[in-house]
């Protein structure tokens, strides 16, 4: 029975690229502080991915994020790391067990030097995977840390073949097996395991450190790929 997928964030650009690209086999829920709005975008988001996968693609449906986390069985947190501490308490606790919950998220910042990885530059400061886990009703044993080097803009368009390798952390063999699937759907993703959620922050900094390469050498929305 495929499993239901949840996008805490998903009216955004990256909420956008996740449901249309797993709708091709899962039902898909959108979240958002505003309902309607989550609503709106999972209706406009149902027409392109029945457009790219001929009227085949799973459903497509959108509600407050409290709802979302309740009903879905991997719960996707696409929000700003900025965000964490005020959107967290009021959706994890509300996840069901086994639920698997997946953080992408980033804690960096654009400074005049280039993308900055606050825990390196901020001395106590969290990485995102120790901050999601500390509002986990499990202490983070079914939290995933996975997709922070992937192209927004990629992603949100099916028409695009992707050639990434996604890294992936987390502590528990069944969550993270679940998500190096999920990923292996995505034509084109290949899961890379770096090991458990106590090394996420290696995946993390993947981010400014690709950021930084993609505008000092003006290239167009790179990846990683393990050779």
């Amino acid at each position: 029975m495929a499993k239901t997928v949840g996008i805490i964030g998903g009216t955004g650009g990256m909420g956008k690229g996740f449901a249309i690209r797993w709708a091709r086999s899962h039902p898909i829920l959108v979240g958002s502080r505003d309902a309607a709005r989550a609503a709106d975008a999972a209706a406009a988001y149902q027409k392109e991915a029945d457009a790219a996968y001929g009227g085949q693609a799973s459903s497509i449906t959108g509600g407050a994020n409290p709802e979302v986390a309740e009903n879905s069985d991997i719960l996707i947190l696409s929000i700003p790391y900025g965000n964490i501490d005020a959107t967290c308490p009021g959706i994890l606790s509300r996840v069901r067990d086994g639920c698997t919950v997946v953080s992408p998220i980033v804690p960096m910042e654009k400074t005049d030097t280039g993308f900055e990885f606050i825990p390196i530059r901020d001395i106590g400061a969290k990485t995102s995977h120790e901050s999601v886990a500390a509002h986990m009703k499990d202490g983070g044993r079914s939290l995933v840390s996975a997709f922070h080097v992937i192209s927004e803009k990629k992603l949100a368009n099916p028409s695009v073949t992707l050639d990434y390798d996604i890294f992936v952390c987390g502590d528990d063999e069944r969550a993270t097996g679940e998500i190096c699937g999920l990923i292996s759907e995505v034509e084109g993703l290949r899961p890379i395991l770096l090991g458990p959620g106590k090394l996420a922050y290696m995946a993390e900094i993947a981010t400014p450190l690709l950021l930084n390469a993609m505008i000092r050498n003006k290239m167009r929305n790179p990846g990683i790929k393990l050779v």
